[in-house]
């Protein structure tokens, strides 16, 4: 069975976190605090540990249950014994008894161990405070929404990404016009002009991210980019403690179709832009080649802030990295009204106007 590795204050043996304001680790009842590299040595067990394989064969009884038992997995936390019961893909989360971070090191070795991390900058406090910023701002947004959401849960999370680098050549096909006009004493004259154009060039990508797994919609991780790569670092457990982090569900593999989609449109894009002075610009065809491309395997950080009002969940994502926060807020009846009201008054304005110039003609 794989080894459940733990945090624990050398000073006062608490459970510790790593703290994201002073990107160290950080002992809430102590206050002692000590650089990350210094629990370097509880990763070795990464590199020789295989991942876990759960091979149980159960003794049926006639029941029926409405649990799938192949996705669960039980541990028992070192602290108090209390039994941790955790998801397939879990790789870090905490005790549900005593609060102990623990870091479930066999869904983290071998094939399944990230090559990098980008530590969370952001903590708790600051991801409250950017949900209650993004609400305020919206101006649709019902007054009491903005008062008196309750933020009900805040969790933090690494989520599993694949990066991406290649080299590419890339090329497209437009139909271009342009058009001229000019006029006489007795006709106007329109003349458009087409245009055959091509372009095609070599470029480089690095670290395009792709989600890896399932939970989380691809969509909603988009929106909260970018996450800046030039901080990551190579990967320790101990940048998990305090947080959840599942590995990836969503292999490589099956990962490389919307990294060529990204990388596609992206050439598309880059190609698009060097053609000017054009009155309209269709796109006929691209080829995109990928020369060498590899990849890598990451923890991005992300805040995840459900909140309720009137009963209903509102669910918001934010780059735990950056404060970007995506989410839908719920739209006022009375504020769209008074827009309609006030769009269809001025209408109605121009249209008396209107009707009066006419009848002075």
């Amino acid at each position: 069975m794989a080894e459940i590795l733990d945090f624990k204050c050398p000073s006062c043996n608490a459970p510790i976190n790593f703290d994201s304001a002073g990107q160290r680790m950080k002992c809430p009842y102590c206050d002692s605090e000590f650089d990350v590299e210094a629990l370097q040595g509880k990763d070795e067990v990464l590199n020789s540990q295989p991942a876990d394989e759960f091979n149980w064969q159960m003794q049926s009884d006639g029941s029926d249950s409405t649990m799938d038992d192949s996705d669960m997995a039980v541990f028992v936390c070192k602290s108090c014994g209390g039994e941790i019961v955790s998801e397939e893909t879990t790789a870090a989360t905490s005790c549900p008894y005593c609060g102990n971070p623990v870091v479930l090191s066999g869904r983290l070795s071998g094939d399944l161990k990230p090559d990098y991390v980008i530590p969370f900058k952001l903590d708790k406090k600051s991801a409250k405070l950017n949900l209650k910023n993004y609400v305020s701002k919206k101006r649709f947004a019902p007054n009491l929404f903005k008062s008196e959401n309750k933020i009900e849960k805040v969790t933090g999370i690494y989520v599993p990404f694949w990066l991406f680098d290649s080299d590419i050549d890339a090329s497209c096909s437009y139909t271009a016009t342009r058009v001229r006009s000019w006029s006489d004493k007795n006709y106007n004259y329109t003349e458009t002009s087409f245009y055959d154009v091509f372009r095609q060039g070599s470029m480089s990508f690095s670290n395009i991210p792709v989600d890896g797994s399932s939970k989380m919609p691809d969509d909603l991780m988009e929106s909260i980019e970018p996450f800046n790569f030039g901080e990551a670092q190579q990967f320790q457990t101990a940048y998990l403690a305090g947080y959840l982090a599942d590995r990836y569900d969503v292999t490589m593999q099956d990962s490389i179709g919307r990294a060529n989609e990204r990388v596609k449109q992206s050439a598309e894009d880059s190609l698009r832009q060097t053609v000017n002075g054009y009155a309209t610009v269709t796109a006929n065809s691209t080829s995109v080649q990928i020369k060498k491309g590899n990849a890598k395997y990451a923890m991005y950080p992300v805040w995840l802030l459900n909140t309720d009002y009137k009963g209903e969940k509102f669910t918001f994502a934010m780059n735990g990295q950056t404060g970007k926060i995506v989410g839908n807020v719920p739209a006022s009846s009375a504020k769209l009204a008074g827009l309609f009201a006030a769009l269809t008054g001025g209408i109605s304005v121009v249209v008396f106007l209107l009707g009066n110039l006419l009848g002075w003609f």
